[in-house]
């Protein structure tokens, strides 16, 4: 893993840095709670990211040079057009950082959240905006509009500088949103998948192509790693179509920005719903599933004549094989579905889902399974967690999937 030098006192891209900015950022957070805070920070990262992005491209417009001669840089679809959010100036971050020291810092900062949401539609009623509440620390506030600040690099050149710095933003974004999940605990893991198994279903998925769907997608890690995939293989971000659901409209709203973050178009749907209540995307035939489902979850909505239970009804006490189905029921044909089980599900005769199971075997729907170590999530210390993989290429299934 690298670190910095011993000698090199500027922030570099590197683990380290992004280390050490937590660890300032934590100082700042006192008393406040890890689930609080963490839309506090992410809210004002992802603020610096699109502004800095905005600036970037202003600049190029203002040069006017190549296929940006004579355009207008105070004209909002010259932005909108190259996927960059417009930013009015009194959100931009430089005129948050000229008020940091301000007692009224908050109400600024949330004027900004109100004033990007107002341009950009596709941001709307994602954005924190309770920055002026009394029980945050606006002292604090400031003093962490001033650490995020920092974030910039020195570039070789001019006008490189700029685009290294968002780069470096949306890593130290998915880096705090890993170490916000450890601090949070149990529930740390119903908003984030750790990246060393949500790297491990892609790289077997190979998505390189086609429809990406996740149900459960928390902050949508599932996603961000497909982009990453496709990118490393010589793809681009547009050869992916991204659908998702998330039942809290929290976590939702941190799925929206971690996509944007990074020049994602997704459809989350209208709003967050639960999965099992309310699909939002019913139509849709996956080429790709990829989901960490709810360990083991008791509290779930059944409905026993729901068309998605083709291979036998779920018990009520477990939805584990409601998602199995869920995912199938979903695939296009030749899709195919990565997901995250409780090691118990391989093995469980429970209620009919050891008859569920022979039924996915017997239709030869399932590739694969690959047992992982347990500890791996923040949710489940005491759970060792399973890989599976399923396919939709058997004429049993797409029978079934037809009706």
């Amino acid at each position: 893993m690298a670190r910095p030098k011993k000698n090199d006192t500027k922030p570099t891209a590197n683990l380290g840095f992004e280390a050490k900015l937590w660890l300032a950022a934590d100082k700042l957070r006192n008393n406040m709670d890890a689930a609080e805070y963490k839309h506090v920070v992410l809210g004002l990262i992802f603020l610096k990211y699109i502004s800095d992005s905005f600036e970037e491209h202003r600049a190029k417009l203002i040069a006017g040079v190549g296929d940006y001669e004579g355009a207008n840089a105070e004209d909002p679809d010259e932005y909108k057009a190259e996927n960059v959010f417009w930013v009015p100036a009194d959100a931009r971050w430089s005129h948050l950082q000229a008020n940091a020291k301000q007692p009224g810092i908050g109400k600024i900062v949330d004027d900004a959240m109100v004033a990007i949401e107002r341009d950009n539609p596709r941001l709307k009623g994602v954005l924190p905006k309770d920055y002026a509440r009394p029980g945050l620390d606006k002292h604090r506030l400031g003093e962490l509009i001033d650490l995020i600040a920092t974030i910039t690099l020195t570039a070789a050149s001019e006008g490189e500088q700029t685009h290294r710095s968002v780069d470096l933003l949306g890593r130290v974004y998915e880096y705090f949103l890993t170490r916000f999940a450890s601090a949070e605990g149990k529930n740390g893991g119903q908003f984030y998948t750790p990246s060393c198994v949500v790297r491990c279903l892609v790289e077997m998925l190979a998505p390189y192509k086609g429809r990406i769907y996740d149900p459960c997608c928390g902050s949508g890690g599932m996603f961000v790693q497909s982009e990453k995939f496709v990118e490393a293989h010589g793809g681009r971000v547009g050869d992916i179509s991204i659908y998702g659901q998330e039942s809290n409209s929290t976590t939702r709203r941190l799925a929206v920005m971690n996509l944007a973050l990074r020049g994602i178009e997704a459809d989350f749907g209208p709003e967050h719903a639960d999965t099992f209540r309310r699909d939002l995307h019913p139509d849709l035939r996956a080429d790709y599933v990829l989901a960490n489902p709810p360990f083991n979850d008791s509290d779930w909505f059944r409905k026993d004549d729901d068309v998605r239970w083709q291979f036998g009804i779920p018990p009520k006490g477990n939805a584990n094989f409601a998602w199995v189905q869920h995912f199938i029921h979903h695939l296009a044909p030749q899709g195919m579905a990565g997901f995250v089980l409780a090691n118990g599900s391989m093995s469980s005769n429970q209620s009919g889902e050891g008859d569920i199971r022979r039924a996915l075997i017997e239709a030869d729907l399932v590739d694969c399974m690959v047992a992982l170590p347990g500890q791996l999530f923040y949710s489940t210390q005491f759970c060792r967690p399973t890989n599976m993989i399923v396919h939709n290429e058997c004429s049993h299934f797409d029978e079934l999937n037809m009706q």
